[in-house]
């Protein structure tokens, strides 16, 4: 009997042994150009476990002694299958380029349904088959349904305005960066972004630029630079560089936070729930003793699972955590509620008082429309407590709520597609991901008639404001965090070109045109206006800057003008915009080459990487096309 149990408790013993985990790491590299691929899948071949290569084409991965073999695969690459030896835990990949490859990738196309507004994206099965999808979990989480329910809300792009007729622009500022991340997920996934999903100042705002940091007591500073349109011959672009002022960590204020997690059924998926938790932990990661964190959780109830914690106790937060599990519906609204309450509970007068949420945005149980939620959020940010929203997941992802959400709370919206992201913007950003500088942020200009024929704003659709809106300091605005940069282009008509963006109308019959002032006689281009609001403060400041143009060519231009150009031509390409000109994507690659500067994380390299993707998937709808 006792070799009976001596020999079963070995065994277990050796069953343990040989299962135990490991890791492997590694970096992944095109065979052509030894550049990093970021959005490669690498998977353990047999089971759907897999992870993704970050912006520097870096990737870590847990396996057992009992899995052998790492499969590794990139849209417009080859698939490489690598031996996983026993003693070896750094494994380097060069793939190779295989235009031939996107034939055989998975085809997800986008339908358009009116739904009260919203774009509704349904998928058509690629002609492979489910077989296909074994090999490819990231792609397989989108495909293996037979409608993909994500949905984005709708907007007609910005058209010029004639300046004699309409000299002032307002809008708001929007710090956002959801877009970017999203439109990545899509390409790297192998599908071209519905139009709706390119929100082109999201774009061109997920890049940190070299701008001068403010040198007085205001907290937020702009620049501005002219040059030629790229996309458009003869029309000019204005660049608007705002950047708020970096507060060392260490003199931050205090934050009260509360993370509202969706724990529902539809959060179960690899790259919703369980990267959430990772995200979080490097938040974490960064609070101090000071810092205080609650967590609340909704399914089909909400609830708290975590009191208020000093930042000091990082694995009790962690605890809390890991032990969360995804099952039910999703009562977001009854989240929302509570988690405020809780704020509002531990709010510190002077401090930072924010709301985490993190979802999918599927609420289906009790208010869940855009215009209830809207309503609450209006209603609950008078408090003093902001709100952050995280969208993380695809295939049912609800863009039009989220982004509401975090507009009407005072706050920012991320997508997090990645542990690398999550990097981004919980540590990498970390002061301007949750301590703002600057509220109700917002620009007017003014252009002059003898330069400026008409103007155009590059996105920021729904950030728009009526001219009165700019001294009414009850208008609500974008804010910015410790800093953060904004970036705004213009595209400007000069005066005497003639354009086919402008229509013809006939002369006014009981009007005379608008005489000019002495001033515009100057060489004055436009005039800048800028409002904000000190965080505990309910007047806003003003700050007036004349803006000249000093006739720099577009390859003179600096590294900020000239990669927010590119971006936003990218853009312009994606929402196939009627404003596009000669925009391609040879252009876009050459210039954000010109202006990858020394790029740390590798952000840069990886748009021009994501370029090239969109390129051969466009290609390829061509030919499908013809």
């Amino acid at each position: 009997m006792g070799i009976k149990i001596l020999l079963l408790t070995l065994t277990l013993f050796l069953g343990f042994f040989f299962v135990q985990d490991r890791t492997i790491t590694g970096t992944v590299t095109s065979a052509t150009d030894n550049m990093a691929l970021p959005g490669i899948t690498v998977t353990i071949k047999g089971t759907n476990k897999g992870t993704t290569t970050d912006a520097n084409g870096k990737y870590s991965i847990k396996i057992s002694n009992l899995h052998s073999t790492l499969v590794f695969q990139g849209i417009g690459f080859t698939t490489e299958e690598v031996k996983i030896k026993e003693n070896k835990s750094v494994y380097d990949v060069k793939l190779k380029d295989a235009a031939a490859s996107l034939e055989e990738a998975v085809v997800i196309g986008y339908s358009v349904e009116g739904l009260h507004n919203t774009q509704r994206v349904s998928v058509h099965k690629s002609k492979m088959g489910r077989e296909a999808y074994a090999t490819a979990p990231m792609m397989n989480q989108i495909a293996t349904a037979d409608y993909n329910t994500e949905e984005y809300g709708t907007f007609e792009e910005n058209v010029f305005h004639e300046t004699k007729k309409d000299a002032l622009t307002t809008f708001s500022i929007d710090v956002d960066r959801a877009a970017y991340s999203n439109m990545r997920r899509m390409i790297n996934s192998g599908q071209l972004p519905p139009k709706d999903a390119i929100r082109i100042e999201e774009m061109i705002n997920y890049f940190d630029y070299d701008y001068k940091q403010p040198t007085g007591k205001d907290p937020v500073s702009f620049q501005t630079e002219i040059s030629d349109s790229p996309w458009n011959k003869g029309l000019k672009l204005l660049h608007i560089g705002l950047q708020a002022k970096k507060i060392p960590t260490d003199n931050l204020p205090a934050s009260n936070l509360v993370f509202l997690i969706d724990v529902s059924g539809s959060m179960s998926d690899f790259n919703k729930l369980p990267l959430l938790k990772q995200g979080f932990k490097l938040l974490v990661d960064q609070l101090r003793p000071k810092d205080h964190v609650a967590i609340v959780v909704y399914a089909g109830a909400a609830g708290m699972v975590l009191p208020s914690t000093s930042g000091k106790e990082k694995t009790k937060i962690k605890e809390a955590l890991e032990n969360l599990q995804a099952g039910g519906s999703t009562a977001g609204g009854e989240g929302i509620k509570l988690a405020y309450k809780i704020a509002l509970d531990n709010f510190i007068k002077g401090g930072n008082n924010r709301v985490i949420l993190a979802t999918d945005g599927d609420f289906n149980i009790g208010a869940s429309s855009e215009a209830d939620l809207k309503s609450m959020i209006e209603e609950k940010r008078e408090s003093g407590v902001y709100l952050s929203v995280l969208g993380f997941g695809m295939g049912n992802y609800k863009d039009n709520k989220m982004e509401t959400l975090a507009d009407k709370g005072n706050g920012n919206y991320a997508y997090i597609d990645d542990l690398q992201e999550a990097q981004k913007t919980f540590v990498t950003e970390f002061g301007g991901t949750l301590f703002t500088v600057a509220k109700d942020v917002k620009l007017q200009l003014e252009f002059n008639p003898k330069y400026v024929k008409a103007y155009r704003l590059i996105g920021y659709e729904n950030r728009h404001l009526n001219n009165e809106d700019f001294n009414d300091d009850k208008k609500d605005a974008g804010d910015m965090g410790s800093g953060h940069t904004v970036t705004a282009i213009y595209e400007i008509i000069p005066a005497g070109i003639e354009s086919l963006y402008l229509s013809k109308v006939d002369p006014l019959k009981y009007q005379e045109s608008k005489n000019l002032s002495d001033v515009a006689n100057s060489n004055e281009v436009l005039t800048i206006k800028l409002r904000f609001k000190l965080p505990d403060e309910k007047t806003s400041k003003l700050m007036e800057e004349v803006v000249y143009d000093k006739h720099t060519a577009f390859d003179k231009t600096s590294d900020n003008f000239r990669l927010s150009a590119s971006v936003a031509e990218f853009g312009l390409l994606l929402r196939q915009s009627a404003f596009k000109g000669n925009a391609s994507f040879e252009h876009i690659i050459a210039t954000a080459k010109s202006a990858r500067g020394e790029d740390e994380e590798g952000y840069r390299a990886e748009f021009i990487k994501l370029v090239k993707t969109a390129q051969l998937l466009s290609n390829k709808d061509l030919a499908r096309d013809k």
